[in-house]
């Protein structure tokens, strides 16, 4: 009983199907299915919108050129015309992220950006991509990212190191923001239901109307976190190709 009401029981990775590959633990857990799931919900409503395109759009189709309206307006703010090419793995990953986050919120789910491995694995992709894109479009000339113009000699060093350590960073950061936001919001809601447990059977319906609004509070934060992701990528993108 204990164990069912506790905050944190929701996060346990559960295992579906046992694999072991030279004494290495492959095993397919609920986190990997409801990824599985979001990728599938993505194509799937990309597919229904977009099968019938138009000159008059359908709603689910209008929906679609919103949300890949959005990114390409926010890479073009943040980028310039040299991100276009960059423009599918952003949207990809904002969806991605943004779904995962959702599908979360149903009951008796899981939410998989809750675990630090996955958004780290998606803050290194962009790390990654920033970085080659960096050297590939500037060669060595991309160090100078870590000695602006200007500076004096006698603060360099120390500029030098402080923008380097920021660099190096950015996955943390980025990986840490997704998964507390997800665990922090998860945990209250699930506290506060522990309380109306609690309560005798007249006051239950009390907290409801609190419990409504908290749930309204953790689905606009799922999207604000994909959004900021997302936005965030942009701005670390905007240093590779166009540097300061």
């Amino acid at each position: 009983m204990t164990q069912h009401h506790n905050p944190l029981s929701q996060f346990e990775l559960k295992t579906i199907l046992p694999l072991d590959i030279a004494g290495l633990d492959f095993s397919f857990t609920n986190s990997g299915l409801l990824m599985f799931v979001a990728i599938a919900l993505i194509s799937a409503f990309f597919a229904l919108s977009l099968r019938k395109a138009s000159i008059v759009p359908s709603r689910l189709q209008v929906s679609a050129e919103m949300l890949y309206r959005m990114i390409t307006d926010m890479m073009k703010q943040n980028v310039g015309e040299g991100g276009k090419p960059f423009i599918p793995i952003i949207f990809t990953t904002f969806m991605f992220i943004m779904t995962c986050n959702l599908l979360g919120m149903l009951p008796y789910s899981f939410t998989a950006t809750s675990h630090i491995i996955v958004t780290f694995t998606l803050a290194i992709i962009i790390f990654l991509l920033v970085t080659i894109v960096g050297f590939a479009k500037h060669g060595l000339h991309f160090l100078s990212l870590f000695k602006p113009d200007g500076t004096p000699a006698w603060l360099a060093p120390l500029l030098i190191v402080i923008e380097l350590f920021t660099f190096l960073a950015r996955p943390i950061s980025l990986s840490l923001r997704l998964a507390a936001n997800m665990i922090a919001g998860h945990v209250m809601l699930k506290v506060m239901a522990g309380f109306v447990i609690t309560l005798m059977v007249v006051l239950k319906p009390l907290p409801i109307p609190l419990m409504v609004i908290l749930i309204g509070f953790e689905i606009f934060v799922a999207i604000l976190q994909a959004y900021i992701f997302t936005i965030l990528s942009c701005v670390y993108l905007n240093d590779a190709v166009n540097l300061h």
